[in-house]
């Protein structure tokens, strides 16, 4: 009887959609963009109501224009942290640091300018406007034009799944995360009134400042000061303006600085450590890794072999009390 149950239950009828009928075709689910938000999709592709692909750009600076399509929203998300300025008829849309997971919306029929200022990439959605109008009430897509959201929780971890993936990402897998995404961005609880930024003049003032002694300890108090503000409202503003904390801010900005002496130096992970402000070999890795998502020592064999160029440090063998001694010579420095 059991084996008869199972046999009878094998088979499962779903309710069928109207596109379970169309001929499949063989696109990627995450096309790659030749030019900025420009696409070679089929013409298949191309009537999809959520359309996925990939902006990548190497170049320490570039500049871009497009014009959201009169049928559709775009919607960029961030998988790594850049500096941009976005504009539109010369109103300044965003100016400044736009991390991992920052998450902008341009609405039908309007032409963006971009300056990336840093390496980029970003994950792209070409939504349709139908497909708002179609499946939720068109009071939630009021707004959206020019919505910048820095560090959306969601928009990261969904991208990061996707972008994961790769070109082994299924259309199916793909347009899930497209709809969780649409239906994201029409709640009405999303956080579109903030705390005023942080004015550039001032933010200008804190980078240099984090930037000529990040070596150092960094309060908080010093950084109010430099910027001419209380604590509290600092940091309120700072993270307006930025999405990060001043001292994670401090820390990324630490990081960066880290990679650069991992990618053209051969010094040893203890002294990159003390160099970028962090007492200890142990605390620096522990950062790292949170930050980039793997070890130094990983990283950086990661980005010498796609660097073949570059040697490989040899290997030394350090006495066992190097740490040690490198971080005493930090606290009678300090």
């Amino acid at each position: 009887m059991l084996i008869e149950l199972q046999r009878t239950h094998a088979r499962i009828d779903l309710p069928t959609d109207p596109r379970d009928h169309e001929t499949p075709y063989t696109a990627q689910a995450i096309a790659r963009e030749s030019q900025w938000r420009q696409t070679a999709c089929s013409s298949q592709a191309a009537l999809d109501d959520i359309a996925i692909s990939r902006w990548e750009d190497s170049r320490e600076v570039s500049r871009h224009t497009a014009t959201t399509p009169p049928d559709r929203y775009f919607v960029g998300i961030a998988l790594k942290t850049t500096r941009a300025i976005l504009t539109r008829d010369r109103q300044v849309i965003f100016d400044g640091i736009m991390p991992s997971g920052t998450l902008y919306v341009s609405g039908p029929s309007r032409q963006l300018n971009v300056q990336f200022q840093a390496p980029c990439a970003f994950l792209h959605l070409h939504i349709s406007a139908d497909h708002f109008s179609t499946h939720w009430s068109r009071g939630g897509v009021e707004g959206l034009d020019d919505l910048v959201l820095l560090r959306d929780p969601l928009a990261a971890g969904l991208t990061k799944a996707l972008a994961e993936q790769g070109d082994a990402a299924g259309r199916q897998f793909a347009r899930c995360i497209g709809e969780i995404l649409a239906m994201h961005l029409t709640r009405t609880e999303l956080p579109r009134a903030k705390v005023n930024a942080l004015p550039k003049w001032r933010l200008r003032r804190v980078e240099q400042h984090i930037a000529a002694h990040f070596e150092r300890s960094i309060s908080l108090s010093e950084l109010a000061n430099v910027a001419g503000l209380s604590r509290m409202h600092f940091a309120a503003q700072f993270r307006a303006a930025t999405g990060y904390r001043p001292r994670e801010y401090l820390l990324n900005h630490r990081i960066e600085h880290a990679k650069s002496l991992l990618t053209t130096t051969q010094r040893p992970l203890a002294e990159i450590a003390l160099a970028v402000g962090f007492s200890t070999q142990a605390h620096f890795s522990t950062v790292f890794k949170r930050i980039s998502g793997q070890t130094p020592a990983r990283w950086r064999a990661a980005a010498r072999n796609e660097r073949p160029g570059l040697e490989t440090p040899a290997r030394r063998r350090l006495p066992p009390d190097t740490d040690w001694a490198i971080n005493m010579r930090y606290a009678d420095a300090r």
